[in-house]
C-alpha cells in the first residue's frame, strides 16, 4: 500500500490546488484554492474559457471600471470553485480578498457575494467554504456568516490563540499552517534541520486538535502549507489535510504503512486547560507570539499582493474591452 492511501484510513485527504487536471488525478474529497494558487492556474491555456466566462461577467456588471473590476475577479474564483465542484465530492474553498483582512463588514460582503455567484450555478451552501484570514475581525465576520448557514474556513492560522477563538466563534473549519510556521523557526535557527519529533508546526496542530476534542468544539483542524512528507504522516489522524499535488504524488509513488498519531483518546487525557478568549485576550496572547504576527502579517501581504497579479492579468484582457 503506498502512503497516500494509508493516510486517507487515518485523514480525509484535501487538495491544495487550482490545478483541475490535478485534482481530477487525485480524486481527493476537498479542494482548497487562494488567490497565489488560481494566479497560477489561470494563466494555463487549457482554463481561458474560465478566465473569458469571468470578462463577460465584468463586462455585463453595473457600476464603474472598478466595480466591474471586482465583479469579474469574483466571477473567475467561483468559477474555477464550480469547476472542481464538478470532481471533488466534497467542498471547495474560495478565499475573501485579503485587503479586507481587518474589514468585518467587508468580508460578510465579499462572502455575500461570492456565495450568490455560487447559487448562480445551482451550488449548495454545504459545499462552499468561505476563506478567511484568521484575524480578530475575520473572525467575527466568520461568526457572524456561520449564523446565516454560509460555512468558513479560517486561514493563515499560526497560533493557539487565534484556534481557539475560532472554535469559540463556532467556525466551520481552521487551516493551521504546519510549513510556514516550520519555516519560520528554522530560519530563526540559522537555517539547521528541525528534528521530525520537534517541529513545531506539527507540534501546533496537534495541540489544537487536543484541545478541540478535549473540550468537544465542532469545528474542524485540516493541516496545511505542508513542506515534506514527514509532517503530513506525523498528522495521521488530524480531521483533514491539505496537500500540494506535488507531496501527493510524492505520497502515491512512496510505499509505506501511515499509523494514526493524532487521536480522540490522546487528546481526552492531554493536560489542556480550556481558556476564554475577549478581544483584549486574543490581541494580546498573539502579540505575545513573535512567529505567529509575524507569519500572519506576512501571509496577508502575500495572498494580497497575488491577488493583484491576478488582477493584473485580467486586467490585460479586461480593460480594452471596458469603456469608462
Amino acid at each position: 500500500m503506498n502512503l497516500l492511501a494509508s493516510l486517507q484510513r487515518h485523514t480525509t485527504v484535501v487538495a491544495d490546488t487550482g490545478d483541475i487536471d490535478a485534482i481530477n488525478r487525485y480524486k481527493p474529497q476537498d479542494a482548497t484554492t487562494n488567490p497565489s494558487l488560481i494566479y497560477q492556474a489561470a494563466q494555463k491555456p487549457e482554463y481561458a474559457e474560465l478566465l473569458e466566462n469571468a470578462i463577460q461577467h465584468a463586462l455585463n456588471s453595473p457600476g464603474d471600471r472598478t466595480a466591474r473590476r471586482e465583479a469579474g475577479m469574483d466571477k473567475l474564483m467561483v468559477n474555477f470553485g464550480c469547476e472542481i465542484l464538478k470532481i471533488v465530492p466534497g467542498r471547495v474553498s474560495t478565499e475573501v480578498d485579503a485587503g479586507l483582512s481587518f474589514d468585518t463588514e467587508g468580508t460578510i460582503a465579499k462572502a455575500h457575494r461570492l456565495i450568490a455567484l455560487y447559487d448562480d450555478e445551482g451550488i449548495t451552501h454545504e459545499r462552499v467554504l468561505i476563506k478567511i484570514a484568521s484575524t480578530w475581525e475575520g473572525i467575527r465576520a466568520a461568526k457572524r456568516l456561520e449564523g446565516e448557514g454560509i460555512h468558513c474556513n479560517l486561514t493563515l492560522l499560526f497560533s493557539f490563540v487565534q484556534a481557539v477563538a475560532c472554535a469559540e466563534a463556532g467556525v466551520t473549519l481552521i487551516s493551521p499552517f504546519v510549513g510556514r510556521i516550520y519555516d519560520w523557526h528554522f530560519k530563526q535557527g540559522g537555517g539547521v534541520d528541525i528534528p521530525p519529533d520537534k517541529d513545531p508546526g506539527v507540534a501546533s496542530v496537534t495541540r489544537i486538535y487536543n484541545y478541540f476534542k478535549k473540550f468537544g468544539y465542532p469545528t474542524q483542524v485540516m493541516g496545511a502549507s505542508f513542506r515534506k512528507l514527514d509532517q503530513i504522516v506525523r498528522l495521521a489522524g488530524c480531521d483533514l489535510l491539505t496537500i500540494s499535488p506535488e507531496l501527493l504524488a510524492q505520497m502515491e509513488n512512496t510505499e509505506g504503512e501511515v499509523n494514526r498519531c493524532l487521536t480522540l483518546e490522546a487528546a481526552r487525557a492531554s493536560d489542556e486547560k480550556q481558556i476564554q478568549v475577549d478581544e483584549k485576550t486574543f490581541r494580546w496572547l498573539h502579540n505575545q507570539d513573535a512567529m505567529a504576527s509575524d507569519k500572519l502579517s506576512e501571509g496577508i501581504r502575500k495572498f494580497y499582493a497575488d491577488a493583484r497579479k491576478l488582477e493584473q492579468f485580467a486586467r490585460t484582457r479586461v480593460e480594452s474591452m471596458i469603456s469608462v
